[in-house]
């Protein structure tokens, strides 16, 4: 015998062997078809017993096996069941001859036949035949699998016939000795009439009924013969035969232990009801199992001196002793070459025993035996089986690397040289099915999980094979995968030269069939998953950046509350579940613009020892409409890490998330998804996209600023210029709008607010006029409007006392010190101790400040502008403020009028260039540099109660402090209007305004303030102020009115006034004693009753000068209330000068 049956088990020793074979031309699958439902009769339950028979169907059985039927009885064919197609009644003569012809091939062991003819009507098919089933067609069969049932019964009849006759001789007829193929030569000549050979016939006749009676499914008397054939055959040394019983013993043992049978098949075998009983007791490990008396158990089974013989012994085998009596099996087998096939099948079932025993290390001793087993010369195809089923066996047992170790030694031996036609496809698919016990998959994915699994070196070989497999079978695309698969996954183990080598192959390959990212599927339904080139380059970092400060838009406070998220009730959350999904997945802060170019920045490095050339790098996205702009890229060879921007343009609204990135290296394309790269570091990858808006381009008349602002909130600015001005100076800046975008331009807001000063700021710092603007709008695309902005620096002019003291070195005149004096004078220099130098005081007051301020743009259109976007431009505005005029000293002279006052003011000129200071109603007062003059000028009283008041909320609500400020402030801005100074530079042709809102202290805005109880002189009806002379004649009467008007928010009086006359000498000397030159007509004291608010109240007198001359009335007043103090300013009466005449003399002018 020397083709082996790999796909041999322990219990096919019980089952009876069936041929099914076609007979004619007969169609394959049809065949086919009627076999599968011939081998699903696998079991019969015989009737009148409670015994089953398994029946081993085959379709092809080489004749020469069985003739070592007698040798094991399951190997010999006793059914033949042929299968053919006879059209007419002319083929049937020639189709029986067929079937007998078929009979004789394994006529000397057949049981029973038959023939199942398909086709065939009419006469002939109406005869009732035992051996002979007609059906008109193949789907016209419906009783198949009952007349195999009925075949089965018919060889159970003969099978249990022969056992009974071998059981029972009880002659005295000799034994015949049972021989396998290759003894018959031995035995010639032998003495028949010897012990020994008695003995040697009577063991093997023994181990033989042993058989019949396991297929018969009497397996305690199976048992019984076994352990009798193996005592007969070990006491005359019949070593092969004696491996034959005590295989029979293992086998009947292993059936006993295992009814669901060892050989892993689907359904398995139904246990018998001797089987059935105590099941659980067989499987454990070393349980002894006792048989009863074999004579007991059946009328018609075996001769009572069997049980005489064994008795009650311990017949079955434990677990463990069945592989102990397998070994010894095979080491007999293994005394005899011819026996070769015997000694691997056996080896093949002990393995299987062992594998269900899970006793994994002795199988693979099983199985490295049955390797250096010779059988002779075989051929390339019975190698590929016999490498293909160690394979098999190594991975039953648990040993998936050495079994995929001998898959590979079959792929290889598909290819040997010596076969004429080398089977790549069946090379290929072989190494395919290695790839497990290598601990590699096809998916690139199992390999992105910790850390690198299997033998490297190893994996890359059985992938270089199979790229040259799948090259050799003619299809490129299979070796561009695996070779791209060899690249991806093993790249760290690659040398640099193996990494040249790879990509020079990868790219010759790709130039006739390009990689791409589609499944291929195999012939046999294997998928292989596409492989993208997620490490070249190597991605670290993903991150979507916001768009630039010009283009990011924001939503209008009022609509913020409608996409406000409500997962939780919760403000904030102290629990944050962290996952890699949802932080890939939480949605960004910011948003992206329907239509505008937006960035995603990875940050990648080239692991090659040489350039990488990227191509078509751009953006795998989803859920809006993009298009996405591809880029190419070349890395250099081992770069660090290397920041790539990818960008593309959103065409639709919604909510956008990057899955990942797409390239094309070395001619492969690859879709690399973020889900597969758990080592990429990202914040987000989903953020919205809103509508569509404008895009404002700004320009501006100023130049941009070389120091860009920093504004303290943080912010971002689209542009800053800067100009430098001096104090009080104002510059226009023309600022140009161009809508650059496609949509229109329909709103526009401009605010603006000072940062990064702390300087005090008085007016208006920016101003303009958005009306003229507005009235051009809604701008289309491409046009353009302009805006003017005033710049005004107004900051505080004032400067400390000691500035003249400090330019006192340089001998500086300056007019108006000491401010009692109207003289000119210069300042005497200072003592020599005083160390600070005159330059380090000019320092002081030429320091330059800056005014830092920022113009907002808010403007919005399109469908953004819908629903509540709008855009921003920022100008961030720098101006350097130069000290032009300075105040270094402020008071007030009274006027000879109670409605007015002298302002002076000291005026000192800090700039570089010859000033003109200028106010109204007033000379030009020319400075030079870092000169210091006064300036005296008369002005009106104010009436402040007539500023507007601020309303009640705010006075309800402000710091107190901070609304005097306010008042303060606003009581300089109008003393501000009023005077009008302003400097003017000609040699730099500039001008600007001096304001006094900062250097006007509380004394002097009493002064300046009108008071609140105004009075009124009248001489002869006249007004008496603004050195007004009334003249009247002596010994005329001369009528006095006072008139007092309270524009005070409170009741003023009752008041007293005493008029007392006086003349002036000029030389400081007054004369109150006037009682012979001027008389009062009535008293000299007028009386003034309580005045309420806006009331007034008129007193009148008379007087009689009796001498010519220049009189002065003095007008003295007495509160005659103790509990009210009123201002002495308040009463502020306006002098009176009278001049009387001679009548005589005015009569003659």
């Amino acid at each position: 015998m020397s083709i082996p049956d790999y796909m041999q088990c322990a219990e096919d020793h019980q089952t009876v062997l069936v041929v099914v074979q076609p007979v004619g031309i007969v169609p394959e699958d049809q065949f086919f078809r009627i076999y599968k439902r011939i081998a699903s009769v696998s079991q019969v339950s015989v009737r009148d017993s409670q015994r089953l028979l398994y029946i081993r169907y085959r379709h092809h059985y080489p004749p020469e096996n069985n003739e070592w039927g007698d040798f094991q009885t399951h190997r010999k064919v006793v059914g033949l069941i042929a299968v053919t197609t006879c059209a007419t009644a002319k083929e049937w003569p020639q189709t029986a001859d067929r079937f007998h012809g078929q009979k004789e091939v394994f006529g000397a062991t057949l049981y029973d036949s038959r023939l199942l003819v398909f086709g065939l009507q009419g006469e002939i098919a109406e005869q009732t035949r035992t051996d002979v089933a007609f059906y008109p067609g193949f789907d016209q069969c419906d009783d198949v699998e009952k007349r195999v049932e009925d075949f089965v019964e018919s060889i159970f009849i003969v099978l249990e016939s022969k056992r009974l006759d071998r059981a029972t001789d009880k002659s005295g007829d000799k034994i015949p000795l049972l021989c396998v193929p290759f003894e018959k030569k031995d035995f010639v000549g032998l003495d028949t009439d010897s012990r020994h050979y008695k003995k040697r016939c009577q063991g093997r006749m023994r181990k033989h009924v042993g058989d019949l009676c396991l297929q018969a499914g009497m397996l305690q008397d199976a048992l019984v013969h076994y352990h009798m054939a193996v005592e007969l055959l070990r006491s005359v040394n019949d070593f092969l035969w004696l491996g034959a019983a005590l295989e029979g013993l293992c086998s009947a043992s292993v059936i006993y232990h295992y009814p669901g049978g060892t050989a892993g098949r689907t359904g398995g075998r139904k246990p018998s009801i001797a089987q059935a009983a105590d099941a659980g007791k067989r499987h454990r490990p070393g349980a002894q199992e006792v048989l009863i008396d074999p004579g007991a158990l059946t009328t018609n089974g075996i001769s009572a001196d069997t049980s005489s013989e064994i008795g009650r012994a311990k017949n079955c085998l434990s677990p463990e002793d069945i592989i102990e009596k397998y070994k010894e099996a095979i080491s007999y087998y293994g005394k005899y070459k011819n026996a070769g096939v015997i000694e691997l099948e056996a080896c093949v079932k002990a393995v299987r025993v062992l594998a269900i025993q899970k006793r994994a290390m002795e199988a693979s001793e099983f199985l490295q035996n049955a390797v250096y087993i010779n059988l002779g010369q075989l051929s390339e195809e019975e190698k590929i089986q016999r490498y293909s089923i160690l394979s098999e066996l190594y991975e039953l047992i648990g040993f998936h690397r050495k079994s995929a170790f001998f898959k590979r030694v079959a792929a290889m031996q598909c290819v040997a040289p010596t076969i004429p036609e080398p089977g790549w496809r069946a090379c290929y698919k072989l190494l395919l099915e290695t790839l497990p016990g290598y601990s590699l998959s096809l998916d690139p994915k199992d390999f992105c999980k910790g850390t690198h699994r299997g033998w490297a070196a190893v994996q890359m070989r059985l992938l270089h094979e199979l790229v040259y497999a799948s090259r050799r079978m003619g299809n490129p695309g299979l070796s561009v995968r695996h070779l791209s698969f060899l690249l991806q996954t093993m790249l760290d183990f690659l040398s640099d030269q193996e990494k040249k080598e790879v990509t020079q192959s990868l790219e010759n390959y790709t130039s006739k069939c390009p990689g791409g990212m589609e499944v291929i599927t195999l012939p046999d339904g294997l998928k292989l998953p596409p492989v993208p080139f997620t490490r070249l380059p190597i991605v670290k970092s993903v991150k979507l950046l916001n768009l630039p400060v010009t283009l990011r838009p924001h939503k209008v406070k009022g609509l913020l509350g409608q996409n406000m998220s409500t997962k939780s009730p919760f403000i904030y959350s102290p629990i944050i579940m962290h996952n890699c999904g949802e932080e890939r997945c939480k949605k960004i802060d910011f948003q992206w613009v329907q239509g505008d170019v937006c960035e995603v920045q990875l940050m990648v490095y080239n692991p090659m020892p040489f350039e990488l050339r990227v191509e078509n790098m751009g953006l795998l996205t989803s859920g809006v409409e993009f298009e996405s702009l591809p880029a190419a890229l070349s890395l250099p060879a081992e770069s660090g890490l290397y920041p790539v921007t990818l960008v593309g343009v959103p065409r639709t609204a919604g909510n956008i998330t990057v899955n990942g990135y797409h390239t094309s290296v070395f001619g492969v394309t690859s879709d690399c998804l973020l889900d597969s790269l758990p080592g990429v570091k990202t914040s987000g990858c989903t953020v919205e996209v809103v509508p569509a808006l404008p895009r404002l381009q700004l320009s501006t008349s100023l130049p941009r600023s070389a120091n860009a602002l920093q504004p303290p909130s943080g912010e971002e600015l689209s542009s800053s210029v800067s100009v430098q001005l001096f104090n009080g100076e104002t510059q226009q800046l023309v600022i140009t709008l161009e809508n650059i975008g496609t949509e229109l331009l329909e709103t526009l807001e401009v605010t603006s607010k000072t940062v990064n000063t702390k300087e005090k700021l008085f007016g208006e710092f920016l101003s303009w006029d958005l009306d003229e603007a507005l009235s051009q709008f809604p701008l289309k695309p491409g046009q353009v409007v302009t805006l003017t902005v005033n710049i005004k620096v107004k900051l505080d002019f004032s400067g400390q006392e000691n500035l003249l003291q400090d330019l006192n070195d340089d001998g500086i005149s300056v007019t108006g010190l000491p401010i009692s004096s109207p003289l000119r004078q210069v300042l005497k220099p200072r003592a020599e101790s005083k160390p600070v130098s005159a330059e380090s005081g000019k320092a002081e007051y030429n320091h330059v400040k800056t005014l830092e301020a920022i113009l907002n743009f808010k403007y919005s259109g399109g469908a953004g502008h819908v629903e509540g976007y709008y855009r921003e431009l920022s100008l961030g505005v720098r101006v350097d403020v130069e000290p032009s005029v300075l105040f270094t000293r402020v008071s007030t002279l009274p006027a000879t009028s109670t409605r007015q006052c002298h302002l002076l003011l000291d005026v000192f000129n800090s700039t570089e260039h010859e000033l003109t200071v200028s106010a109204k109603n007033n000379q030009d007062l020319v400075l030079h540099p870092s000169e210091c003059q006064r300036m005296a000028i008369q002005v009106d009283k104010f009436d402040f109660d007539s500023l507007p008041e601020p309303d009640a909320e705010r006075v309800r609500f402000a710091n107190p402090k901070q609304l005097e400020e306010e008042r303060q402030q606003a009581q300089g801005c109008e003393i501000n209007s009023k005077l009008g100074i302003r400097w003017t530079i000609p040699s730099l042709r500039r001008q600007g305004e001096a304001s006094v809102e900062g250097v006007l202290n509380q004394l002097v805005l009493e002064h300046l303030q009108l008071a609140p109880l105004q009075w009124d002189v009248a001489v002869n009806g006249k007004p008496c102020d603004c050195d007004v002379i009334a003249d009247c004649k002596v010994g005329d009467t001369v009528p006095l009115e006072v008139k007092l008007t309270n524009r005070s928010k409170n009741a003023v009086g009752p008041l007293a006034l005493t008029i007392i006359p006086f003349q002036d000498y000029q030389n400081g000397v007054h004369n109150y004693d006037l009682q012979d030159a001027v008389t009062f007509i009535g008293s000299n004291t007028f009386y003034i009753d309580t005045v309420n608010p806006t009331e007034n109240s008129i007193c009148v007198g008379a007087l009689l000068f009796l001498y010519t001359g220049d009189f002065y009335l003095n007008i003295k007043f007495q509160d005659d209330n103790p509990a009210r103090e009123l201002p002495l300013a308040w009463f502020c009466l306006p002098s009176v000068h009278i001049k009387a005449l001679d009548p005589a003399l005015e009569a003659a002018s």
